[in-house]
């Protein structure tokens, strides 16, 4: 198994993505830990942080067991950056030709980001290896659901207002995974130092993910 597809593979196995956008990278590997002890192994830092590129780089090297990507990801120059930072994964918010392009020159996992079926359709041919369906807070499982009709060949990832109480029904719609931010990285307890409060998010995200994918099973 070549590293793309293994990456693939734990990424659709894991099916819960953790999405970090914070303000500074000081206390980037505790966010991580504190993420992984509740069961998100997989996580993507957003370039819109600042100091990104080094917290991935740092983060490869002090946190084991955590698969490592890099978010926002608008033009082929961040996307080469990134890989070379470390970055297992891309992600974009929406459909960018010249991202995906890099990702699969250097053999890399590219997640393009869409809304309507035509983008996610263009983003798939493009080469995608996944379609992060966004905002999902807005379009909902149904709207999934309903997309995955005419295209069930096309791992379909909800991101944007994922939480503990809606993700089971994103994966009874279909959802490869899960991406969740802002709830599951919550501002406050961060800002507070209570990383205790992401690792409990954590755990209830992923059990919930878990108990819908035997259910689906």
């Amino acid at each position: 198994m070549d590293r793309k597809t293994a990456v693939l593979s734990q990424l659709l196995e894991k099916k819960v993505l953790g999405i970090i956008r914070v303000q500074t990278v000081k206390e980037f590997p505790r966010l991580v830990l504190a993420l992984q002890l509740g069961g998100v192994h997989c996580v993507e830092i957003t370039m819109t942080t600042p100091g990104a590129l080094r917290a991935i780089e740092e983060a490869s090297g002090k946190v084991d067991g955590v698969l490592m990507g890099a978010g926002t990801v608008l033009d082929a120059t961040t996307a080469r950056q990134a890989i070379l930072a470390g970055a297992k994964f891309l992600v974009t918010p929406t459909v960018e030709l010249d991202v995906i392009e890099a990702a699969r020159r250097y053999g890399v996992v590219i997640i393009s980001g869409a809304m309507s079926p035509t983008e996610i359709l263009t983003a798939w041919e493009a080469g995608a290896d996944m379609v992060k369906v966004f905002p999902a807070s807005i379009l909902g499982p149904s709207y999934l659901k309903a997309v995955r009709g005419p295209l069930p060949q096309i791992p379909l990832v909800p991101t944007g207002g994922i939480t503990a109480e809606n993700a089971g029904e994103f994966i009874h719609a279909g959802a490869a995974m899960v991406c969740a931010g802002g709830w599951l990285v919550d501002k406050k307890a961060v800002a507070t130092g209570h990383y205790e409060v992401l690792t409990e998010r954590a755990r209830q995200l992923v059990e919930t993910v878990q108990k819908a994918k035997k259910e689906m099973s």
